[in-house]
């Protein structure tokens, strides 16, 4: 057992660059986008790039805070320094559950996804197998993870390029595919809004689902090498990264074929790959999304085990490292509970995650806000009148309340939609029941 328990620096500004940008190329793009479009039509490039800048808002408060402590172990430690440790162990516990949910819905996925390649084979096989190589991963080294994420990255990146290269290749041609010929005037021939407007407000909701998962830069800062550099600069690229991937690749999708073509029940690449007559499509997106999934798995072992590694107490079973510097032990126990998965995929074959899922994801908009508020507190503490001012957030404390509007906004869409009233429902009451353990648990 290693005798200082301080993270291991191995991460490079590669790595942090490429773990940036997978966080914000979440699976929402290629799996959602088709429901997105169906919902808005070309708006939805406005909705996404409204969301963008507010996800991009959130993370510069994030990145202010963590370069004011680069030996947190995760942002949820300036959350217990500023508002409280009650609000430190609700925020903590409630972001550790809401990863450990989407890893097994993610291991779920992949299951089902390896199928589509061999259809007789055990989903549940193709889970342990996934899982066990990407524990190993982590618990050996984070620049094996750092790796992992890298080239995972790199795939969807290269999926994403190839679609908006192939849009301006078939407009500047002219080229003509099943549905006509390619023009940018494909993007708003049948209208700018769909369904007139009438399912605007729950795009705003698909759009920040798509960006999910965003804030695990900051969990990556105690592990790297250089954080007053890389940090910064990764959380800087976002926004140019949405503007590429995201609002390049729906401009794209749009413009090769008429945004009315699309259904929500299949990914729109697929169907623009299908469209331009490349038989291969569906086996290159399942791949695609296949290690989108593995991606989010990836993140979400890295996540847990350091999450229950910082809310642990000092010198406790799970607050310990390995001979790597690696917290092995919160890293085993997340990866048992995600197994569990398996074994109730098994009692029940059809997918019971997507209610417990989009509980989870109605939690992420309340972390978020309480790491605005984090910002705000911190901005009217000591430790920023004495001069701690290192990567400021453009607008301070008026950007962060700004950016809360817009999340209580998008939470109130998912309140009174009903689709998503009851899982909201569920993780206020997730909150409440929380709150209630921690004044049994936590002293002032």
């Amino acid at each position: 057992m290693a005798q200082t328990n301080k993270l291991s620096r191995t991460l490079s500004g590669r790595h942090i660059n490429m773990i940036a940008l997978g966080g914000t190329i979440g699976t929402g793009l290629f799996l959602g986008a088709g429901d997105s479009i169906q919902k808005a039509g070309p708006s939805i490039i406005l909705i996404y790039m409204i969301t963008g800048f507010f996800i991009f808002s959130m993370m510069r408060a994030l990145g202010e805070l963590l370069l004011t402590d680069q030996n947190q172990t995760v942002f949820i430690g300036f959350m217990k320094k500023y508002l409280g440790n009650r609000v430190g162990f609700v925020m903590g516990w409630t972001y550790w559950l809401g990863w450990i949910i989407i890893a097994m819905a993610e291991l779920t996925a992949i299951g089902k996804y390896m199928q589509f390649w061999l259809p007789q084979s055990p989903a549940w096989l193709w889970e342990l197998i996934f899982l066990v190589i990407l524990y190993s991963m982590n618990i050996f080294a984070v620049k094996a993870f750092g790796e992992t994420e890298f080239w995972f990255a790199l795939i969807k990146i290269i999926a994403i390029l190839s679609m908006i290269g192939i849009g301006i290749f078939m407009v500047v041609f002219h080229i003509h595919s099943e549905v006509g010929t390619t023009k940018l005037s494909t993007l708003w021939v049948h209208g700018l809004l769909a369904n007139h407007g009438n399912s605007i407000l729950s795009a705003f909701q698909m759009a920040f689902f798509a960006f999910l998962g965003v804030e695990f830069v900051g969990i990556t800062a105690a592990e790297t090498k250089n954080p007053l550099k890389t940090i910064p600069k990764s959380i800087n690229a976002i926004i140019i990264r949405i503007l590429i991937f995201y609002v390049g690749a729906l401009l794209a999708i749009m413009i090769i074929q008429p945004w009315t073509n699309y259904t929500a029940s299949m990914s729109p690449f697929v169907q623009v790959f299908s469209g331009i007559g490349i038989p291969a499509a569906a086996g290159i997106i399942n791949f695609v999304i296949l290690t989108a999934a593995a991606s989010s798995l990836n993140s979400a072992l890295f996540t847990t085990g350091r999450m229950i590694f910082s809310l642990s107490p000092k010198q406790s079973f799970f607050n310990r490292l390995n001979q790597h510097f690696i917290p092995m032990r919160g890293i085993t126990i997340s990866a048992i509970l995600v197994a569990s998965v398996i074994l109730v995929n098994m009692i029940f074959p059809k997918d019971a995650f997507g209610l417990v899922t989009a509980t989870a994801s109605a939690t992420f908009i309340i972390i978020y806000i309480f790491l605005l508020l984090t910002h705000i507190k911190y901005r009217h503490s000591q430790d920023f009148l004495n001069g701690g001012k290192k990567f400021l957030m453009p607008g301070g404390i008026f950007s962060s309340y700004l950016t809360i509007l817009f999340l209580l906004f998008v939470f109130l869409i998912l309140l009174f939609s009903n689709a998503t009233m009851l899982t909201t429902l569920l993780a206020v009451c997730w909150f409440l029941i929380l709150f209630t353990i921690s004044f049994v648990k936590i002293k002032k």
